[in-house]
């Protein structure tokens, strides 16, 4: 029994959900006495391939075909299935990004194997497999145990933080059996967004609210972003309005961060928002109104009015930082 890792990447850069998936397969590959190889897919930089050796793995298998640059769940499923079956391995960990979401469910099918997505555990190996997830939007717990030979894990992002090492893996050219007729879907073009740090990926989030009144008052949400070095976010209200892009609303019907620090201004802090960012590690909540509901889940919260509080905040911060 070994372990795979499916090695997540963008643009010819490995992703920090990657990583950590990784270097999660790798703790998962010591428990079991087993070994751990990672398998990335698409065209990828050979420095990029052998550091992921940082984190735990010694091999790393490679299919450079330019045609996986862009996720195509079906052929990422064949591939990954492939690859599981050279290697022997049972145990087939993912990222829980979007990515992982797309493909951790077919790979189980397809291997009939026990699925957990959403893992925030290494497994418990005392009695059984049990690994422990996160449900009801992070209000519960939820300790499975997978029976099935085979085992599909995907990683919950943000869960454990990194521990990069000196080490290198080799990289080993991995071929399968891949034709034009697996590729049903065919991407035509890529709209990336712009900014210095992936909102999924990002430590410090800085979100506002209709708090701010308008689009025109950003400007201080993304001066304290700067100097926090995060990345920025908002809720759904602002982006309906069109005063942020749709690609930062954070929340049930957005996306869902759990960052080591997440700072809220002007949000109330309605159940549909707290469910995309209750895993976060730290949330500190700045509004006005004493009464509002995202006091009761802030770590640490101010009272106080966003145009005299936010300024001051981010005016003390650089004065520490310099």
């Amino acid at each position: 029994m070994s372990v795979l890792i499916f090695a997540d990447q963008a643009q010819g850069k490995i992703k920090k959900v990657a990583f950590e998936a990784i270097q999660y397969g790798a703790k998962v590959a010591a428990q079991t006495g087993t070994t751990a190889t990672a398998l990335v897919l698409g065209e990828v930089d050979a420095a990029e391939l052998s550091a992921l050796g940082n984190y735990g793995v010694t091999k790393v298998l490679h299919t450079a075909d330019s045609r996986l640059n862009e996720v195509e769940s079906g052929v990422y499923t064949k591939i990954i299935a492939a690859a599981a079956e050279q290697e022997g391995a049972d145990i087939i960990v993912f990222p829980h990004n979007f990515d992982g979401r797309a493909v951790a469910p077919r790979v189980a099918a397809r291997l009939k194997a026990g699925l957990v997505s959403g893992a925030i555990s290494l497994p418990d190996t005392a009695n059984g497999f049990v690994v422990k997830k996160s449900v009801f939007s992070g209000k519960a717990f939820a300790n499975i145990n997978i029976t099935a030979v085979k085992k599909v894990i995907a990683v919950m992002p943000n869960t454990f933080p990194l521990e990069k090492t000196d080490a290198a893996a080799s990289v080993t050219a991995f071929s399968p059996a891949i034709n034009d007729a697996d590729f049903k879907v065919k991407v035509s073009s890529v709209q990336t967004v712009s900014g210095d740090i992936p909102l999924t990926e990002a430590e410090i989030v800085v979100s506002g609210g209709r708090g701010l009144k308008g689009p025109e008052n950003w400007g201080m949400v993304e001066d304290l972003a700067k100097v926090l070095g995060a990345a920025t976010a908002c809720s759904r209200p602002v982006a309906d309005s069109g005063w942020r892009p749709h690609h930062e609303h954070v929340g049930q019907t957005g996306l869902t961060v759990r960052p080591n620090l997440y700072i809220a201004i002007g949000i109330s802090g309605a159940i549909q928002h707290l469910a995309g960012v209750n895993g976060s590690k730290v949330i500190v909540v700045i509004n006005k109104d004493p009464e509002a509901p995202f006091f009761k889940a802030a770590d640490y919260g101010i009272v106080g009015d966003a145009f005299e509080v936010v300024p001051k905040l981010t005016a003390a911060i650089k004065q520490l930082k310099s």
